[in-house]
């Protein structure tokens, strides 16, 4: 085996692979979440789940060809781990539905692999994939009971009970984006006076959300940033407007975090975790975000439970799909 990598690997490495609505990742790693080599791209939904595949092949075997040509056959992978952006029947491998890519209905994507790889495959959703990892690896790590939450492009969730990720009948649990909560926008959405939370605060609803107002207030920071233009906004443009103050942005986070902070304390009431831990790209917004969060839970979850639990932002950050993955290949 090649000194560099034995000195950081005991056994044959692993594919961990990330399938999501707006990125796709794939790396070589160790077994318990150590990445060596990764390469990212940008997702396509336009090309469908076809193109996602074709995508996610060409990844896969550059991460293979260029770890191999560094290490030889002391990289070849033993198996590989999928972390998928929708529900899965972890049983089979298959994938019931992508709600941001067309043409994933009922897919056996463990088949696809071992048949494209020729290696042991397990496919699970993305959520129990990154929470699974902050639990190992991340902000969960000393809790026994942990419940985790990524708000990106959609808003999943995982469930850790007693050192278990918990998968309810083998087809997902902890589905918090596709409860329902209160809606607190204003104006056109008023005859939904309830919707699914992934609706109201995932990222791409705060962008959308954003990129129609009327008027961007001249000398704000989210002016400075899109020369006025709302069509300009994205989730980096926002969490920097929300560290530099701009109130347009944080008018927005009192109403998401009233909204998030529902859910979130119905979930700690239901199962009371010692730890809460919030990930994905919109979360990165730090102390702006989750200043709101934590007074919003603690005003509405069950009055016994105040102050008997933690709510963190997640650690892994961009990577935590991935690192997921390596841990739950087979």
């Amino acid at each position: 085996m090649n000194d560099a990598l034995d000195s950081r690997i005991a056994a044959p490495p692993v594919i961990g692979v990330e399938i999501g609505g707006s990125k796709l990742q794939a790396a070589l790693g160790t077994r318990d979440g150590e990445i060596l080599h990764i390469l990212t791209e940008r997702a396509k939904p336009e090309a469908g789940a076809g193109g996602i595949r074709a995508q996610i092949e060409s990844l896969v075997s550059r991460v293979m060809s260029e770890t191999g040509a560094v290490y030889g056959a002391a990289a070849r992978a033993a198996s590989i781990g999928v972390g998928f952006g929708g529900p899965v029947d972890a049983a089979t491998g298959t994938t019931l539905v992508s709600h941001q890519v067309a043409g994933w209905e009922n897919f056996a994507l463990k088949d696809w692999f071992e048949k494209t790889f020729d290696i042991p495959a397990r496919v699970e959703n993305d959520s129990n994939a990154a929470g699974w990892a902050e639990y190992c690896c991340g902000a969960g790590r000393g809790a026994q009971r942990m419940v985790y939450m990524n708000i990106g492009s959609g808003i999943g969730g995982a469930v850790i009970l007693d050192g278990v990720l918990y998968n309810g009948q083998g087809l997902g649990a902890g589905e918090i984006g596709h409860t329902y909560i209160p809606n607190l926008w204003a104006g056109a959405d008023a005859d939904r006076p309830f919707d699914k939370v992934e609706n109201l605060c995932s990222g791409w609803a705060v962008e959308r959300r954003l990129r129609q107002v009327d008027r961007i207030p001249p000398g704000s920071p989210l002016y400075e940033m899109t020369e006025g233009r709302p069509n300009r906004i994205t989730g980096p443009v926002i969490a920097e407007a929300a560290e530099r103050g701009d109130r347009l942005v944080h008018e927005m986070l009192d109403r998401i975090t009233e909204m998030l902070g529902l859910a979130i304390a119905n979930v700690i009431t239901v199962l009371h975790p010692e730890r809460f831990v919030v990930g994905g790209g919109f979360a990165q917004m730090g102390p702006p975000l989750f200043e709101r969060l934590r007074a919003a839970v603690e005003n509405y979850v069950f009055p016994p439970f105040r102050g008997r639990y933690e709510i963190l932002p997640a650690q892994l950050e961009q990577h935590v799909v991935v690192v997921g993955a390596l841990l739950l290949a087979p």
